[in-house]
């Protein structure tokens, strides 16, 4: 059961880029990262109002509720999980030195860990990457396509649609067999990161004149840095101009 319903998952994240490439054909905006601009904005707004009404008191509640310690347990379990995709995707990028990193973090923390809960490995000076199946297809040289906002999950663009296929194909949550305990540890995974990530979210709120434009700015940004493995472009530089002017006018 839980295989149909990840492969009904796939299916529609596919019709998802393919509508998103197609309306990035049809539409006229000002930028030309972000064709669709109309739609992504009213998804923008869905997703604020949905972070509003629901995640952000859910993560306040967590983040009161839950001892410093046992969040960190938590972010550290997730992570440790997450370790499984770093490395698939070191080793399709040919990064064989950091995917046998990537690889000897999961087995410490997994045993030497408690099963992830504690993050042994950085304390014996193994670093941590970030790497997903998006980066893997940047990497390949799959343009990235148009921008796109995705209900929920939020900023991203065609190929990082794609990419979040591949990494739900390879985060071992989708294969638990049942769907109660899968569903339970995606939610979990959901809130704590957004209780992680509430202070950065005050940040924006706090800082952006036009606070969609700062969201795509920067997700475009992260994303080509991470891709370039922090090798700058003459487009990321262009970006960062025309940011350092939104910030002299605020």
């Amino acid at each position: 059961m839980m295989r149909f319903n990840t492969v009904k998952m796939f299916r529609g994240f596919f019709l998802l880029v393919v509508m998103a490439w197609l309306g990035g054909c049809a539409t006229i905006a000002t930028d030309p990262r972000d064709p669709w601009e109309g739609w992504n904005r009213n998804v923008q707004s869905f997703n604020d109002g949905a972070d509003e009404y629901f995640l952000t008191p859910v993560a306040e509640g967590y983040d009161w509720l839950m001892p410093s310690f046992a969040s960190q347990g938590v972010s550290n379990f997730f992570n440790n999980l997450g370790a499984i995709r770093v490395t698939l995707n070191d080793f399709l990028q040919f990064k064989f030195a950091q995917g046998g990193e990537d690889f000897t973090r999961f087995l410490i923390n997994t045993t030497l860990g408690v099963g992830g809960l504690f993050d042994v490995a950085t304390e014996l000076d193994f670093e941590k990457h970030e790497e997903d199946f998006g980066q893997t297809l940047g990497a390949w040289g799959m343009p990235s396509g148009p921008y796109i906002v995705l209900p929920i999950l939020g900023p991203s663009t065609a190929r990082g649609s794609l990419g979040l296929v591949g990494d739900a194909a390879t985060y071992p949550v989708a294969y638990v067999n049942a769907l109660a305990i899968a569903l339970g540890l995606t939610g979990s995974t959901i809130i704590d990161k957004k209780a992680s990530d509430l202070s950065s979210s005050r940040i924006v709120n706090e800082a952006a004149l036009d606070r969609y434009e700062f969201l795509r700015n920067a997700y475009l940004q992260r994303r080509a840095y991470l891709i370039r493995d922090g090798s700058p472009s003459l487009e990321d530089d262009e970006l960062l101009d025309e940011d350092l002017d939104l910030g002299e006018d605020i």
